[in-house]
Order: C-alpha cells, then structure tokens, then sequence
C-alpha cells in the first residue's frame, strides 16, 4: 500500500479514489498505517461482519485473510479490472493505471 501512496498523483490524475480494505479491526488497521508513516487516502476495515466484502468480491480464504486484490470500479460502480496477487506481491501500478485510462 505504500507503494500507491508514491503514485498517487497518477491516480488523481485521472480522477480515481484509492482504497485500501483490510479484514482486521480498525485500532489494528490505524496502528498498521501509523507504522508505515500515514497514509492520503481511506483504509477501511471489512472486519463485521468479518469479511463481506471479501467474501462478495471472492477474494477471502478459508482462513479468514484475502488475497491481495486490485479492483478498478467505474462510476456506475461496476467492476472494470481485477487483478489478484499471492499477499507477498505487489500488483503492478502500471496495469491498474492503463485499466484506469481505459475509463476515460
């Protein structure tokens, strides 16, 4: 996630809003960004019920963690590009940004 917030500026750019969502509670996704530095844009918690999101979106394991998951919604709020990476990798920014030019 650090890594979005260094490309940021490419997201604004063209008018996308960056999200982060974790499966875990709120005082633990707020200690996780303090350790980082901060970050600009929203962390969310998917924590009650645990994993709706996840689950809906078919991201969350029998175990209770997601995938690490890129998805790219348009304004009508369907899903334009989805992307899912074991958790130890980084998605790459460049293919989420040719889906978000794709957009416009």
């Amino acid at each position: 996630m650090p890594s979005y917030e260094e490309d940021l500026s490419e997201f604004e750019r063209r008018n996308a809003q960056v999200l982060g969502i974790s499966t875990d509670k709120v005082p633990c996704n707020e200690a996780w960004e303090k350790s980082m530095g901060g970050l600009s844009y929203p962390l969310l918690s998917d924590f009650w019920p645990h994993g709706k999101v996840a689950i809906d979106y078919g991201i969350l394991r029998p175990t209770g963690v997601t995938e690490r998951a890129i998805f790219v919604v348009d304004r009508e709020g369907i899903i334009r590009y989805i992307d899912v990476h074991a958790i130890g990798e980084q998605p790459p920014t460049d293919k989420i940004i040719e889906a978000l030019d794709k957009l416009t």
